[in-house]
């Protein structure tokens, strides 16, 4: 993966709402110039607001993110709970190290129409060759929209 600052910039949200944490700063070092051109990532329009090993917030755009039906596509929201939790395990497993998802779960509760989705993953295990993750996806009025679940193998 070609890595430069351009990229990590579209990765992250730099408007005046969000003001980037230590920890994303740290990581945004960590991943300086990760080319997220044609992934997922990019895509979703996915943005990084903070990242930690214990943490990591991010958030995208419900509209290009639907089913056909004009609700967000519950993939979309595995997909963003996935990045989180495996950007935090990343951070966790530090330099030298890789992550690998092993098993992720979601649970949909409600269908977001239209603003953003805000996916907030914790730490649920910290560990030497595992790191677990509940990730709580919410629309613009605090409501959960989904709940998932991510365990990442650490290689290396």
């Amino acid at each position: 993966m070609e890595v430069t600052p351009d990229n990590i910039a579209r990765m992250t949200d730099t408007s005046a709402s969000a003001t980037p944490s230590e920890a994303a700063a740290d990581w945004k070092a960590l991943y300086a110039g990760a080319d997220t051109t044609g992934t997922l990532f990019e895509r979703m329009e996915m943005e990084v607001l903070e990242l930690a090993p214990d943490r990591a917030v991010g958030r995208i755009p419900v509209k290009g993110n639907t089913q056909p039906a004009g609700l967000l596509h519950g993939g979309a929201s595995v997909v963003l709970a996935e990045t989180l939790g495996s950007l935090a395990a990343q951070a966790h497993a530090g330099p030298g190290k890789q992550t690998v998802g092993i098993e992720v779960s979601a649970t949909h509760h409600r269908g977001a129409r239209e603003g953003y989705v805000t996916g907030t993953a914790t730490a649920v295990h910290l560990g030497r060759t595992t790191a677990s993750y509940e990730i709580a996806i919410t629309d613009e009025a605090g409501k959960r929209v989904c709940t998932a679940r991510l365990t990442c193998m650490i290689l290396g």
